[in-house]
């Protein structure tokens, strides 16, 4: 079992910046892939950037160029960094893990309120 606990939402205005964080519980941390969704109201939820096991990246073309993921499996954490921030960026951010061989998430997080302002 894989607990995640995000920081690091809240307000900010059009054009800023925030780091988002998650935490993992996992003991193998290193084997599992991490992504970060996000949900605006009404909307589905949608992956917004994922890190590989072994380093490989992935971003929705909305974030492209804006967004930054990484990890750090000495701290068991995950990051996104997000810059030039648009209000169509607010929503609920959740992190999430799979397993190496697994291409389903299967554990996520309880999600981080990120709210741009105009």
């Amino acid at each position: 079992q894989v607990q995640l606990v995000e920081s690091g939402g809240g307000l900010v205005q059009r054009g800023g910046s925030l780091r988002l964080s998650c935490v993992a519980s996992a003991r193998t941390f290193s084997s599992y892939s991490m992504g970060w969704f996000r949900q605006a109201p009404g909307k589905e939820r949608e992956l917004v950037a994922q890190v590989s096991w072994n380093n490989g990246t992935y971003y929705a073309d909305s974030v492209q160029g804006r967004f930054t993921i990484s990890r750090d499996n000495a701290k068991n954490t995950v990051y996104l960094q997000m810059n030039s921030m648009k209000p169509e960026d607010t929503a609920v951010y959740y992190c999430a893990a799979r397993e190496r061989s697994v291409s389903k998430y299967g554990y996520w997080g309880q999600g981080t309120q990120v709210t741009v302002s105009s």
